[in-house]
């Protein structure tokens, strides 16, 4: 008899029952070869530092979730989005801890130089996207404290950034491809993360703050698929690459939008699907390209090939040189001086 894969009540409930890809995190009591490392357990152990986080309203928190399953739960992450992201999460946590030299103190506990390190190389892209624009990033740096709360409270920031881009980067589909583009909607969630963790409350309902979308599926289908439907219609309306370049923007077209500043004004957050940029029509307002926009005609070939034609006239002067000349050859003219 063919066994049914748990459902997510019944995975939850039952630890061993629960599916895993490389290394059962959710059970540090399986026998498996990779528990037995303590960098492994180290990380794992980390994630599980919810403390006083805010609850979310309309969704079950059991005390098994870890920061991964808040994450999901505050923005509306997929469940097996947020289960292959934390193994991705660990691994790369132990991996670095095994390379650290010299070897940590105690290496049960997630050493906080190793995240630290892992947050600025995988968030250097983001900063470097806010320097260039000129706004504030919302990663806001750990206060060094040898407080023991406070190193807590840090490292469990610093932990929520990297889950949070990790979790939008396993669910973006081909905006991967749009590395500006994951930068915009990692700007406007991490924004919305700190408001969640400073406690702040909405000016709209006097409630405490909670992201502008959330529950199952909401960062699919508020952030990813109107996006994801934009790009699709433009590379269709390409009639497959023949049509003009002019005509139709493709995936740098879309991704150099998010150079500017007029995305953020335009586009603003949560995504207004008014924008034109989400019109797809070319004699609409949408947004065109940004870039150069090379239009090409049948005068394309001369100018492409310019310095053949040179070449070619240079030779035929050089010819009509010496079939005008009195001698067979220009160098058997000796009162040529040479």
């Amino acid at each position: 008899m063919r066994r049914q894969r748990p459902s997510v009540a019944t995975a939850r409930d039952a630890p061993s029952l629960e599916v895993y890809n490389i290394i059962p995190i959710h059970d540090f009591l399986t026998e498996h070869p990779s528990l037995r490392y303590p960098e492994v357990r180290a990380a794992a152990a980390a994630l599980r530092i919810v403390g006083d986080l805010p609850k979310p309203p309309f969704a079950d928190f059991t005390p098994r979730m870890d920061l991964m399953d808040w994450l999901g739960l505050l923005f509306g992450f997929q469940i097996d989005n947020v289960r292959n992201q934390r193994e991705n999460l660990v691994l790369h946590l132990a991996n670095s801890q095994m390379r650290l030299q010299p070897p940590p103190r105690h290496p049960d506990g997630l050493d906080p130089t190793v995240l630290r390190r892992f947050r600025k190389k995988l968030l250097r892209n983001y900063t470097n996207w806010c320097s260039f624009l000129g706004v504030r990033c919302h990663v806001t740096s750990p206060i060094q404290s040898r407080h023991q709360t406070n190193a807590v409270l840090n490292l469990r920031r610093e932990l929520l950034y990297v889950a949070l881009y990790l979790l939008i980067w396993g669910e973006s589909a081909n905006l991967r491809f749009m590395p500006e583009c994951l930068c915009y909607i990692f700007h406007h969630m991490a924004m919305e993360l700190n408001k969640v963790l400073a406690g702040e409350f909405d000016d709209m309902t006097g409630m405490p703050y909670w992201p502008s979308f959330s529950g199952d599926c909401a960062f699919l289908k508020s952030v990813v698929m109107p996006i994801y439907k934009t790009v699709k219609t433009e590379v269709e309306s390409s009639n497959n690459g023949t049509k003009p370049h002019s005509a139709w923007r493709n995936y740098d077209d879309i991704n150099e939008y998010f150079w500017s500043k007029r995305a953020l004004k335009s586009l603003k957050w949560p995504l207004d699907y008014t924008s034109n940029f989400f019109d797809t029509t070319p004699k609409s307002s949408r947004v065109g390209k940004t870039g150069f926009v090379e239009q090409r005609s049948f005068w394309n070939v001369y100018r492409s090939f310019d310095r053949l034609w040179i070449l070619l006239l240079l030779y035929l002067q050089a010819a009509i040189i010496v079939a005008t000349s009195d001698v067979k050859f220009p160098w058997q003219d000796r009162d040529v001086e040479v």
